[in-house]
């Protein structure tokens, strides 16, 4: 590498800057990919790269060292895809939401409207799949209880989100770790300090607002899914090994990703035996995830909404956000490479020095881009790259930056009316944002709990320098 100079500040946040407008300008105005737009932003950087003295080799190396951070994490999100294609095959994650949905208390249907669809998501790693599926049942009883929509889809969609952020199957929370180089795990347990006390004040304010609510309602909707998923599925012991086998797995040790395909090997043993599925279609499950062609003719005729369940899963379904994260770091490690991280970094950490004003740029950084890029895949990357660093330079475990990533972008993505999420549950919930935007509590709540532990120290994990590279 041939550096000329360093590239001054002038030209350094100009590649934040640009990648904004690229992204403002052609996903939210023109639908263009995501993917394609920072490939863009990413060859404006390379112009900014070159000014320097850097040549494309040093350029590739640059993005070949960002990228080779990423691979243990990017195996685990296609494991991730393996065991939910196969634990859809073996019946695990529909008996789990078979079970939430069957215990449902009209006289507590806000509460119970998060919950089924925070155990729902938790057991699929998709927000969108739980509101497309429970969502969409429970969506129905509450307008025979007639409780407003927005205030309906507002549970329902905050459980979703909630279970999303809390799965290991989910891809921003592994995207998330990933990252910011934390154990998927530790990720999960740093997140319950904002989560669960933003999702407890939710379900008080729910408690309260729905008590005028209540009495017995035609579940039918529920019942006809109840009833599917029982058709589908032989729904006994049996389908909960996979589970325990992954739960062992942990507790002896065993690495993240050998224990996931040990459990996706036992649910596919349960998918052949139990259920009476072809052995050959279980390690179809693996690659293109579970659909209804493996389904016998004999379980009857499907409605949309158990096939929606149902088909999810496989090393495919996680194409999206793999090739998103080689766009994003194929944009990272050009701005890294020619000094512009450097440079950015030293100027904005003249300006912070205690660990409140730390948090607070970063949820600061995650909104302006969330409301900018409307997908949380870019904020996690372009702010977890950008303050990374800073984290480590303050003695902070860097649980804290992948936590408030997460408040400021994945629980804020709903919120956001042109961002894919925001379109996506007003059209499969039939609401509006406004709506529901006051009735997702703790979407907002989590950025005001992560400013209180910034601010306050409470929560706040640190580490000994030798254990911040």
């Amino acid at each position: 590498m041939c550096m000329k100079r360093q590239p001054t500040f002038l030209e350094s946040i100009s590649t934040i800057v640009v990648m904004i407008i690229i992204v403002i300008t052609g996903f939210v105005v023109f639908h263009i990919p995501i993917q394609a737009l920072l490939i863009l932003a990413s060859a404006y950087a390379a112009i900014i790269a070159r000014r320097v003295g850097l040549k494309w080799q040093d350029l590739e190396e640059g993005i070949t060292h960002r990228l080779a951070t990423a691979m243990p994490a990017i195996f685990i999100i296609l494991a991730v895809g393996i065991i939910v294609g196969t634990w859809m095959y073996s019946g695990t994650v529909p008996t789990l939401i078979y079970y939430g949905l069957e215990f449902l208390n009209p006289n507590l249907f806000l509460v119970s409207a998060f919950i089924i669809c925070a155990i729902t998501s938790v057991a699929t790693g998709t927000a969108w799949g739980s509101a497309s599926t429970a969502g969409i049942a429970l969506m129905a009883i509450a307008a025979q209880l007639h409780i407003t929509p927005g205030m309906a889809a507002g549970a329902i969609i905050a459980g979703a989100v909630f279970g999303d952020k809390m799965s290991p199957l989910s891809d921003t929370t592994n995207l998330a770790a990933l990252v910011t180089k934390v154990n998927i795990f530790s990720h999960i347990r740093a997140m319950v300090w904002t989560t669960v006390p933003a999702s407890i004040i939710g379900l008080i304010v729910w408690y309260i607002a729905g008590r005028q609510f209540g009495g017995q309602t035609n579940t039918s909707q529920v019942n006809e899914l109840l009833k599917e998923l029982s058709h589908i599925y032989n729904i006994n012991v049996f389908v909960w090994i996979p589970l325990v086998v992954i739960i062992v797995c942990l507790l002896l040790k065993i690495s993240t990703v050998p224990a996931m395909l040990i459990s996706s090997l036992s649910a596919i043993i349960v998918g052949t035996f139990n259920n009476g599925f072809k052995l050959v279609d279980g390690f179809n499950a693996t690659f293109n995830g579970f659909n209804k062609d493996m389904i016998p003719a004999s379980s009857g005729e499907l409605t949309k909404k158990a096939i929606s369940l149902v088909e999810q899963g496989g090393m495919m379904s996680m194409t999206e956000i793999v090739v998103t994260i080689f766009c994003g770091y194929a944009f990272a490690g050009i701005v890294e490479k020619a000094g512009c991280l450097d440079v950015i970094l030293g100027k904005i950490s003249k300006n912070i020095n205690t660990v409140g004003q730390l948090v607070l740029a970063t949820v600061l950084g995650g909104l302006m881009m969330v409301l900018a890029a409307g997908v949380a895949s870019v904020v996690i990357i372009m702010v977890g790259v950008l303050m990374m660093e800073m984290y480590n330079k303050m003695g902070l475990d860097r649980s804290n930056l992948s936590r408030t990533l997460e408040d400021s972008g994945t629980m804020i993505i709903p919120l956001i009316p042109w961002g894919t999420s925001g379109i996506y549950y007003a059209q499969q919930l039939g609401v509006t944002v406004d709506q529901f935007f006051i009735w997702t509590v703790p979407c907002y709540l989590c950025i005001v709990f992560a400013l209180f532990y910034g601010f306050t120290g409470i929560g706040i994990k640190k580490v000994k320098p030798s254990e911040t590279q």
